[in-house]
């Protein structure tokens, strides 16, 4: 099954560093937290990865192209023009980066690499947030319930898209969040089938608005709660918490490893 990671927004609420490269390329114990996100699905066997990029496309295409260069160690023979690696650590991953436009809304993103996903389940998740999450459970319980769309629900205070959730899981609708909730929101990490290119107009098509709305009063949209860790990049002040985190080794979602 694939891993799309939509990574192409300008990430304008943590300017600071988003202005020399896209969010997901922002680091976290010295790797962007993209490499963070993949790690966790590679943790649990999934290894095709198709990242959607747009703002400062070229960073993510550089490093993925020099990811094997910048793991090794490395000896350059200058006078004979030859190179010679050693202690080379590498991922098993297979990487197909895309440009889904500058300015393409995250449904248009995911509306741009239909081709590549074919006619199977895929997974999806934003190229901004560090989790915990079980992928394989998730997997399962996507199969289990036979929907469209499965995604992952999270209680926080804060400004998200808020889900109202029945008993069963299904969701029953997407909305943006008032003060009166209790602050379940979307925290993304879903499986979708490919029926979900149905609901995708086109490039200024927002993932988070009709298409789950629309999924949800089909009664073909369900949640998973997830009680672990998440925690989302959005600010300066949410990266910083991440690096203290991981440099103290109380880094949760850093599962693999252990």
């Amino acid at each position: 099954m694939k891993v799309v990671i939509l990574a192409g927004g300008f990430g304008t609420r943590i300017s600071e560093e988003s202005h020399l490269k896209p969010k997901p390329m922002i680091e976290i114990g010295e790797q962007p937290i993209l490499w963070h996100i993949m790690k966790l699905y590679s943790h649990y066997g999934f290894n095709d990865f198709i990242i959607c990029l747009g703002y400062k496309q070229y960073v993510i295409k550089e490093y993925f192209a020099d990811y094997y260069l910048h793991t090794s160690d490395v000896t350059f023979d200058l006078a004979n023009n030859s190179m010679e690696t050693h202690n080379s650590v590498t991922e098993p991953w297979k990487v197909t980066l895309v440009d889904t436009g500058l300015k393409t809304m995250t449904g248009g993103r995911i509306k741009r690499i239909k081709d590549y996903i074919g006619d199977e389940p895929f997974m999806l998740t934003y190229g901004d947030g560090v989790s915990n999450i079980n992928i394989q459970e998730l997997v399962e319980f996507h199969k289990k319930h036979g929907k469209i769309a499965t995604m992952s629900s999270y209680s926080v205070g804060q400004q998200f898209g808020v889900l109202d959730v029945d008993d069963s899981g299904n969701v029953t609708a997407f909305r943006e969040k008032v003060d009166t909730d209790g602050g379940l929101i979307n925290i993304g990490y879903m499986v979708l089938n490919p029926e979900i290119f149905d609901y995708l107009e086109g490039d200024g098509t927002v993932f988070e608005q009709e298409p789950l709305r629309q999924l949800a009063r089909e009664g073909q949209l369900v949640a998973k709660m997830h009680n672990g860790f998440w925690q989302c990049m959005d600010t300066q002040r949410d990266k910083l918490k991440l690096e203290e985190m991981w440099e103290k080794k109380q880094a949760l979602w850093k599962v693999w490893d252990k």
